[in-house]
């Protein structure tokens, strides 16, 4: 059976593509390239320029997989440290910054939630801390049931759907970014569409 993953937005993506992104902010006369772009002809940017320009983006990006900001904010860190420990802070030989970045925080995210499972020492999210200064940024609160139907789907569904409908990758990123056969990544999406749209009704 052939799956394909949906052109179109239902309600809830609309929310997650309204939050807000950062601008690929200049550094040294440039801007940064889109994520997936190569720097064919340039050298890349340095871990500094890459850790200035992407970072809220990969918090967004891990909060909507670990659903608690502070932990959140924790993955991006430990996926800067490991793009480090591996190319240095020039980030020579690195081709694609953005999309090895992506993938860092992914494979991060995921080491989070098998110690929770773990421990099972989980606790419900946005409780007992203080909001940092930027959350106004990350979170809005009409993307709080989107948030909360995400989590209940496995973390596969959830990290397909979060690439597809936020970091808006095509089925081939996402298959590259997870590891994943191409046919797994609309097999899955398809079966996540199905249960979240059950969960959030078929629209608003």
């Amino acid at each position: 059976m052939q799956y394909s993953i949906p052109a179109a937005h239902p309600w809830w993506s609309r929310l997650l593509s309204r939050m807000p992104r950062t601008e690929d902010r200049p550094v040294r006369g440039r801007h940064l390239r889109a994520l997936d772009t190569p720097y064919d002809d340039e050298p890349p940017p340095t871990l500094t320029e890459l850790y200035r320009a992407r970072r809220l983006d990969m918090v967004r990006l891990a909060l909507f997989l670990v659903d608690d900001l502070p932990t959140a904010e924790d993955v991006v860190q430990d996926a800067f440290a490991a793009v480090c420990r591996t190319y240095g802070t020039s980030l020579d030989g690195l081709q694609d910054p953005g999309a090895y970045l992506r993938t860092a925080v992914v494979n991060a995210a995921r080491s989070v939630l098998r110690r929770r499972r773990t421990s099972r020492a989980y606790t419900q999210p946005h409780q007992g801390y203080g909001p940092p200064v930027d959350e106004g940024l990350l979170l809005a609160e009409e993307h709080r049931q989107v948030l909360d139907a995400l989590a209940q789907l496995t973390q596969r569904q959830r990290e397909v759907l979060v690439l597809r409908y936020w970091s808006e990758l095509s089925e081939a990123q996402i298959a590259q970014t997870l590891g994943l056969a191409r046919g797994t990544v609309k097999s899955t999406a398809s079966r996540a569409l199905d249960i979240l749209e059950k969960k959030l009704g078929a629209g608003r």
